[in-house]
């Protein structure tokens, strides 16, 4: 069966506040029970300003170069996501269409492609 990737965007959450523990959360483990026969894993990443950025930009065995939090400015940032199993495409956006992300923000639906 393919894999998909549900990537929520919308604008930063700190998913350590502890107000995010009440609706918000209850919402997302109401659809993680519902959908539990597709989803595979899901995870909340902490905000951008966490994140690094690496490049090797002279290819391998080249100088690393990081940086600190993502590369483009947006107001809406990677904020989770959603591994999916479904017979298709049709099946993994009405899947994706009841995570609670879409209430505020997008979700983004791509296949996974096995190497």
């Amino acid at each position: 069966m393919p894999t998909y990737v549900a990537l929520h965007y919308c604008e930063e959450i700190d998913w350590t506040a502890p107000d995010m523990f009440d609706d918000a959360m209850k919402a997302y483990g109401e659809f993680e029970q519902a959908a539990a026969d597709v989803v595979r894993g899901s995870h909340a990443l902490y905000p951008s300003a966490s994140a690094t950025t690496v490049r090797v930009p002279d290819g391998p065995g080249g100088d690393v170069l990081t940086s600190d939090g993502p590369f483009a400015e947006t107001k809406e940032a990677l904020t989770g996501i959603h591994i999916l199993e479904c017979a298709d495409l049709d099946e993994a956006i009405a899947v994706a269409s009841k995570i609670p992300t879409t209430w505020f923000g997008a979700v983004e639906v791509r296949p996974v492609r096995d190497l």
